[in-house]
């Protein structure tokens, strides 16, 4: 498979501002642009109001929106809470018989048959964030998953000296959490010092996470830092550590690039220390895509991967403006 690595300031050339984001349509979806447009461009996202996620959902939106506008391309956006309700939606779009489909998946093995249902449509698919267990995607547009896990886990032994306890926070089971957990072990591989003393699943939430963490700090007497596959969670842990008024953990480190974390990462107080960046911009390339797909254009790469920028005090300042959500 040929693969295109994108530059995260070239990703973020094509977001627009999340102000323009327009109303938001629900599972089932709502036709918007032109009425009698000939292509229309299904578009199949989780649901969320708020964090990395809802930036993603706003910057889809809004570029389908544009694209719509300038380009008479239809598009239909459905918002799932489940993969099941997700997987219906995929259904219902394909009885649309819209002209390309964008789907970032809620799970990638729950929705991989819905995205092969897809192809046996000859509806060429899209696939942001989340990999499928399939062929069945044209294209997929995703961060650099291994490297955020393979970068995570250097800072850290950088920091540590090569000794310490870690705890590592993951996401629920899909591609992005089994390739930041496969980069973060190859990174600590053969490093005796570090010990991961704790693995569990904070489901991408901060609520999930805080729960999860004070659970940990119950089990584990002495943890030297966190790694966390979200920058959600991130804020999770912080919050049960500082709750619990534990003193040993010196670092917390996360992923996709808040604002918030840029602003903990500034602060010299603050035990979050590092983020690498997953810009929700994705989401842009992907409709982007979606739209030249659904006009007959063969796609120029098969996979595109945006860069996992290290985001620390040295370079904050110089990235703070990538902190788009």
């Amino acid at each position: 498979m040929m693969k295109k690595v994108w530059f995260l300031g070239l990703a973020l050339g094509t977001a627009i501002s999340l102000s323009a984001c327009g109303d938001s349509e629900e599972a089932g979806g709502e036709e918007n642009g032109d009425e009698d447009a000939d292509l229309t461009i299904g578009i199949s996202l989780p649901s969320a109001t708020h964090g990395w996620m809802g930036a993603l959902i706003d910057q889809a939106e809004t570029e389908a929106s544009e694209i719509s506008e300038n380009e008479g391309i239809d598009y239909v956006m459905t918002n799932a809470e489940d993969p099941n309700e997700q997987a219906n939606d995929v259904d219902d779009l394909i009885a649309q018989d819209v002209d390309a489909l964008v789907l970032l998946p809620i799970e990638s093995a729950a929705l991989t048959p819905a995205g092969q249902n897809v192809a046996d449509a000859d509806i060429p698919l899209v696939v942001v964030d989340r990999e499928l267990e399939n062929d069945a995607a044209d294209v997929v547009v995703t961060g650099d998953n291994e490297g955020i896990g393979y970068n995570a886990g250097q800072y850290l032994i950088e920091q540590l000296d090569g000794e310490g306890d870690v705890v590592e926070i993951t996401g629920p089971p899909n591609s992005v959490t089994e390739q930041r957990g496969a980069g973060f072990a190859e990174a600590i591989e053969g490093e005796d010092g570090i010990e991961v003393v704790a693995s569990q699943d904070g489901d991408f939430s901060t609520e999930t996470s805080l729960d999860v963490m004070q659970n940990i700090l119950q089990a584990q007497d002495n943890i030297d830092a966190v790694y966390t596959q979200d920058d959600g969670m991130a804020f999770g842990v912080l919050q049960a550590i500082e709750e619990a008024g534990r003193e040993d953990i010196q670092y917390i480190t996360g992923a996709g690039g808040e604002t918030e974390m840029f602003d903990h990462i500034q602060d010299e107080d603050s035990l979050i220390t590092a983020t690498f960046l997953y810009p929700p911009s994705m989401s842009v390339e992907g409709v982007r895509l979606g739209a030249d797909l659904a006009q007959g254009e063969e796609p120029e790469e098969e996979e595109v991967v945006l860069e996992a920028t290290e985001i620390t005090d040295e370079n904050a300042d110089e990235h703070y403006e990538d902190a788009s959500f």
